[in-house]
């Protein structure tokens, strides 16, 4: 693998992990509901499912997984179903409007776990990211001489990349949590976040 070759994969990894998704969702809520550790347990988690499936489709494991209808389908309708949880939770945090102060938040702190898990499950029940993996890595292997440690650091590039832009996202919302805390904003966000992930959801669902 060339670093012309490489250089073109950060090109589209970077085009990729910008785009919202269940990732950026869950991120978002777990910093307004448990703060900047809350945000940050939840990266290192969506980092994890990231490696995991990068892991499986560099070694192979990952087309035998998309190959395998039952499998498959099984993970996508996990997907579906937690992605779906986790939005009404947020709605229905937004239909309450219960807020506490910033200083409440040190209550979450404990739940770092709970933050870790969320992000992970997001990511690792996701088939798209699967597919992702499996459509856009042979692209750029070439089958007579890229080893199995050249597809590992193409698929951990957009576990790192996918981390370092939600840390971005991670540090612009501690900045100005002050103003996200602020009950009216709070709700609003809650009810934007629950309906984009129980619509990433649907749209999974919906897919063939």
């Amino acid at each position: 693998m060339t670093w012309s070759v490489y250089g073109s994969y950060l090109v589209v990894v970077v085009l990729v992990v910008i785009a919202p998704g269940p990732d950026t969702m869950v991120t978002l809520k777990n910093s307004l509901a448990a703060g900047w550790r809350g945000g940050l347990m939840s990266v290192f988690g969506i980092f994890s499912g990231n490696a995991v499936q990068g892991s499986a489709a560099a070694l192979g494991l990952g087309a035998i997984i998309a190959h395998s209808q039952p499998l498959f389908l099984t993970l996508r309708w996990l997907g579906v179903a937690y992605l779906c949880y986790l939005g009404f939770q947020a709605l229905r945090a937004a239909w309450r409007g219960n807020y506490g102060t910033l200083q409440d938040t040190k209550q979450a702190k404990s739940s770092g776990f709970r933050r870790w898990r969320e992000g992970f499950l997001s990511n690792v029940t996701n088939p798209k990211v699967l597919v992702l993996y499996l459509s856009v890595l042979p692209q750029f292997l070439n089958p007579a001489t890229t080893s199995v440690l050249d597809a590992l650091v193409l698929a951990y590039t957009v576990a790192v990349l996918g981390s370092i832009w939600l840390l971005l996202m991670l540090f612009f919302v501690h900045k100005v949590r002050a103003w996200l805390q602020r009950r009216k904003v709070r709700r609003s966000l809650d009810a934007v976040t629950g309906s984009a992930l129980i619509g990433f959801g649907v749209a999974l669902a919906a897919q063939s």
